[in-house]
């Protein structure tokens, strides 16, 4: 009894731990028709986005919108001087 609960609990882990899918964030995203305002950012090249977009309606290829979003955050934003008014004496 005891090694079929130790089978199965083995069985049970190895399932939930191939059952979390990998993320990524690639360059490229098919937005709009069922896919919603996430899209499909599974394509690295704009021509994979275009191909798994052709012949599908109400589609359109972007780049993606979070890496876009997270190169903004990354560049630091350097101090714009302001011009000075001239000194008085």
């Amino acid at each position: 009894m005891l090694v079929i609960f130790a089978l199965l609990a083995a069985r049970t882990a190895a399932v939930a731990g191939s059952a979390s899918p990998v993320s990524y964030d690639y360059p490229w995203c098919v937005y709009g028709g069922e896919l919603g305002y996430s899209g499909d950012c599974s394509y690295e090249t704009r021509e994979q986005c275009l191909a798994s977009a052709s012949g599908r309606s109400n589609v359109i290829c972007k780049v993606n919108r979070r890496l876009l979003f997270q190169q903004q955050q990354a560049v630091p934003q350097q101090d714009v001087q302001q011009p000075r008014a001239p000194r008085r004496h």
